[in-house]
Order: structure tokens, then C-alpha cells, then sequence
């Protein structure tokens, strides 16, 4: 049973995959920050950095993008990698063009407050602007249009031989321009062929008009926006045989069925309902508490071991722990009981990547295992485990350590940066200095003021915590050390004052003290 819930409030729509009643992926979006990736604009190019061979344009968004020598020039390999497919090729690439490719020097190609067309290829992320290319491409229901590029193509993802050689005689005998290409989807296999054409004549209609718009000297930055995320929910519904969509908002339900009405097949067996009942159908369908728990550094597998997701800056890590041992399982030696916990985790991280939508180098530290065919048996089962991941994965071999590295595609931002923002305490680490370090902190400070500032008579406000501490343990030392250097000091709270700060002034004159 797959089926897609979508939740929909006045500022997020939540998208979240079960696969036999459990939650499978989640995709959450902010109005505020919807997804840009796939979008086409009429940009200007800001700066040029020949150092490394890139630009800065603006496309009328928050941040501006970025784009690098090698997403201007053509770049067959990228396109097969991006659409995981293969290239049926209508002329000879050889090496020399493509080491003339590598030679071109983008300040040749982009010049400052040049007017240019580029797509959205990977979406900002904090700080980040948005990743640009030049080589657009329009994905239709069948087809993609490669409006820049002469080549037709395939997707792997379709395996028989007689269904690929069928797509590439088609897609070869269409009429169009000899400078455009085209390349089948996996959803093209069961397509008829005037199914495939007007699809290819749709996608043309959509390239003419951002040309138009584009030349239009008052156009505005975007040209052509993406699905929205219930098209592309109804799209991976029906290329992937989910057997329904539930919807809780009744506009989208209404919405949602007319565009069913119009890409479904005769045999498609899709249901389109409307979620009716009380209860919050997040909550219902289990999928709030999936969500706290993906928000959590810890996750407890069923054996009692857990996984621990910790954030670097260049790195996720997760880690693998026994935890408390089951003793309703019983194991022939140590060396199984560590195998079974880790199988378990495999299955859990490979859940928790999509539905936090983790991405860049994560590392994966195992519970050590002695024999090595434990260890091939583990990371065979992590490499089975990604494969249905939408996201592209890399996986490399398991060290002798039991650390596993791997990548995982980075397309937008991760629910914890979506959901959470850093702590104004600490900025993000975490962690704050204990009140033991705060009392001495306010020891030297009293100090340096009185000795070498000869300020005498202190006004101190403090957290009410900090000064709850201070009372069972330092205050009395304090005033003694004051009173020692002929000063006096008094004490006040305040609850909005960090935990870890204070305010110090002068009782005479009011003046605040900057230490």
C-alpha cells in the first residue's frame, strides 16, 4: 500500500510518503520559501570571479545565484547524470571538443549587467544563493525538452531493450528544430505515440513563450515556474502506481482531480480523496509523532539499540549504539546480536535521510563487527536500503572501524533547517558555560573594575538563576573580596539577561561598564 498525505495550511503544505501506513519521506513547504528549482529567469549578471571561473547573477530572488563555467557550456555527461539516462547521439563528441569546452573562459561568455536566460538546477540553502545553468530543460508528462542541446535520449530506468528501441525511433522521426533534443521519461514506456507528440508540441508552446517573455524588455525575473508540489505529488503518484492521494484541504482535492482527469491513464487505478474525518489527518495516519521524531537527535531502534544524528559543519554523523540490550531476543554469540542491531539501523537511517532530507557527506559510524562478511553483509543491506531514495546516493566501503561514508544528493533544505533556527543563546552549539563559569567570570570582572578602574561602588544585574546560585554558594565571597579592596557591590535580577551574561554600573553616577 503506498499513498501520498498532503496537508495543507495557510502557510505550509506537507507532503508525507507511507509506504504500508508508515511514513516513507516527508517534503515540507513554506509559502515563504517556496521551491525555485527547475524555474526560469530572465537574470543579470552582478559580478564575475575568473578566479574559479563563475558568476553571481540576479534572478529577482532573496540571494543571488550562482553559476559555474561548466553549467554554461554544453556538458553531455552532466545532462545524462541529471536525468539518469543515455544519450543517443546524432554527432561525434570527440576529445578535442571537449577539452575546448574546459579552455572556454567565462569572462568571453558573461559579461557584467549582461542579460541572460538560466534555469534553476539546486535550491539556496542558508546563505547560499540558488545553482544556475544556462542548458535549459522543460520536463513535460513523457518527455523532457532539451531546447539548447541536439541530443535524444532514454532513461536508464527503462530496461527493456525492445521498449528503448522503440522510444528512440520515435523521439528520432518527430519534427523539430535539428538544434533541440529530447529525452524519453521512464513514464513514456507505456505512452502511445500521440500521447508522446502532443506532449513534445506542449513543451515546445512552453519554450516559445519564455523566448517571447525573455525578449520583452520589461519582462520580469521569472520566465517559467515549476510544478507546484501537488503536480508533482500527482506525477510520482501515477509514474510510481501509488494506490491513493488523501487530502485534507477541499480546493486542492477539487484541484487535484481536474489535473487527474487529465494525465490519467485508462487502467490507472489512483484514488483522489478527501480527508472528512475530525481528528488531524497528520495525526491520525501517525505521521505528527514520525515528524517530532526526525526533529530529535536520538531515534530508539526496536532491539533497544539507537541512532544518534549529530550536525558538523562540514558533515552529518550518525552514530550507532547498543543501548539497552533485549532480552527477549537470544543471539548464538555477541558478534550476531551487533550484526542484527546494525541491519536495524540500516533500515532506520536510510528512512530518516529522506524524511529529514539530509544531504551532502554523512558519515556512519557502526557498531564494530569482527568478521568481514558481517561487514559486507551490513553495508550490501545499506546500499539496498538507498535505492528507492529519490535523492542520488554514493556509498563507499565500510572501514575496518565500522565508519561507513557516504553522500547523499543536497536538493533543498534539510526539516531541521526549515523548521528551527539557531538559538540567540548559544548560535547554535548547543551549549552554554555552566554557572560555575559565569560566577568567575563576574569575580574578575569585579575585580579588574575596582583595582585598575578604581570604581567602587557597583551595581550588578544578574539572571535570577545565576543569582539563585550565587546565593547558595558565592555571594558572600564576592562582597568579601569587594569590601577587601574598599569596594561596595549590590545585586539585582533580570530575567531577560542571558544565562550567561551581566550588566555592571556605577551606583553614583549610573554609568554602564563595557568589559
Amino acid at each position: 500500500m503506498k499513498e501520498f498525505l498532503l496537508n495543507v495550511e495557510s502557510k505550509e503544505l506537507r507532503l508525507a510518503e507511507l509506504v504500508d501506513y508508515r511514513l516513507n519521506s516527508l517534503v515540507i513547504e513554506r509559502k515563504k520559501s517556496r521551491q525555485i528549482t527547475g524555474n526560469v529567469y530572465r537574470g543579470r549578471v552582478t559580478n564575475i570571479l575568473r578566479n574559479i571561473q563563475s558568476a553571481f547573477i540576479n534572478i529577482g530572488e532573496s540571494e543571488n545565484g550562482f553559476i559555474h563555467i561548466s553549467d554554461i557550456v554544453e556538458n553531455a555527461q552532466k545532462f545524462q547524470e541529471l536525468f539518469d539516462m543515455e544519450f543517443d547521439w546524432d554527432h561525434n563528441q570527440n576529445n578535442s571538443e571537449e577539452k575546448k569546452n574546459e579552455d572556454v573562459d567565462i569572462a568571453k561568455l558573461l559579461k557584467p549587467d549582461q542579460t541572460v536566460l538560466v534555469q534553476v538546477v539546486k535550491e539556496p540553502i542558508g546563505s547560499k544563493g540558488a545553482r544556475l545553468t544556462s542548458n535549459i530543460s522543460i520536463p513535460g508528462r513523457y518527455l523532457v525538452l532539451l531546447p539548447n542541446n541536439p541530443h535524444r535520449g532514454v532513461s536508464r530506468k527503462i530496461i527493456d531493450k525492445g521498449s528503448r528501441d522503440h522510444l528512440k525511433q520515435t523521439i528520432r522521426s518527430f519534427e523539430m528544430p535539428s538544434d533541440m533534443g529530447l529525452i524519453c521519461r521512464t513514464a513514456s514506456v507505456d505512452a502511445t505515440t500521440d500521447q508522446l507528440i502532443d506532449d513534445a508540441h506542449e513543451l515546445l508552446d512552453i519554450w516559445n513563450k519564455i523566448v517571447e517573455n525573455f525578449n520583452k524588455p520589461n519582462s520580469s525575473h521569472l520566465l517559467y515556474q515549476e510544478s507546484d508540489l501537488l503536480k508533482r505529488a500527482l506525477m510520482t503518484a501515477l509514474d510510481k502506481k501509488f494506490d491513493r492521494i488523501l487530502i485534507d484541504h477541499h480546493p486542492t482535492f477539487l484541484a487535484c482531480n481536474k489535473m487527474y482527469n487529465r494525465y490519467k491513464e485508462n487502467d490507472q487505478q489512483l484514488k483522489i480523496e478527501f480527508y472528512r474525518d475530525k481528528p488531524p489527518m497528520f495525526k491520525r495516519f501517525n505521521v505528527e509523532k514520525e515528524i517530532d521524531k526526525a526533529l530529535m537527535h536520538k531515534i530508539w531502534l526496536p532491539s533497544g539499540g539507537y541512532l544518534f544524528f549529530d550536525k558538523t559543519e562540514a558533515m552529518y554523523t550518525i552514530d550507532v549504539n547498543s543501548g539497552r540490550s533485549n532480552q527477549s531476543i537470544n543471539y548464538e554469540d555477541v558478534e550476531d546480536a551487533l550484526v542484527h542491531i546494525n541491519l536495524e539501523a540500516v533500515s532506520e537511517i536510510a528512512r530518516q535521510l529522506r524524511i529529514r532530507n539530509i544531504g551532502g557527506l554523512i558519515i556512519c559510524d557502526f557498531i564494530d563487527m569482527r568478521s568481514k562478511k558481517n561487514q559486507r553483509r551490513v553495508l550490501n543491506h545499506l546500499k539496498e536500503a538507498m535505492k528507492n531514495d529519490s535523492a542520488k546516493c554514493t556509498i563507499i566501503g565500510m572501514s575496518e572501524f565500522g565508519i561507513v561514508e557516504m553522500t547523499r544528493q543536497r536538493s533543498k533544505e534539510s526539516i531541521i533547517q526549515t523548521v528551527f533556527t539557531n538559538c540567540p543563546y548559544c548560535n547554535g552549539s548547543g551549549m552554554v558555560k555552566n554557572l560555575e563559569s559565569t560566577s568567575i567570570e563576574l569575580e574578575r570582572t569585579i575585580k579588574q573594575l575596582i583595582t585598575q578602574y578604581q570604581q567602587v561602588n557597583l551595581d550588578i544585574i544578574i539572571h535570577p538563576i545565576l543569582d539563585n546560585h550565587l546565593n547558595n554558594n558565592d555571594k558572600k565571597q564576592l562582597e568579601a573580596l569587594s569590601k577587601k579592596l574598599d569596594g561596595t557591590i549590590s545585586f539585582t535580577t533580570n530575567d531577560t539577561l542571558h544565562l550567561n551574561h551581566f550588566e555592571i554600573y556605577s551606583s553614583i553616577n549610573g554609568q554602564k561598564f563595557e568589559i
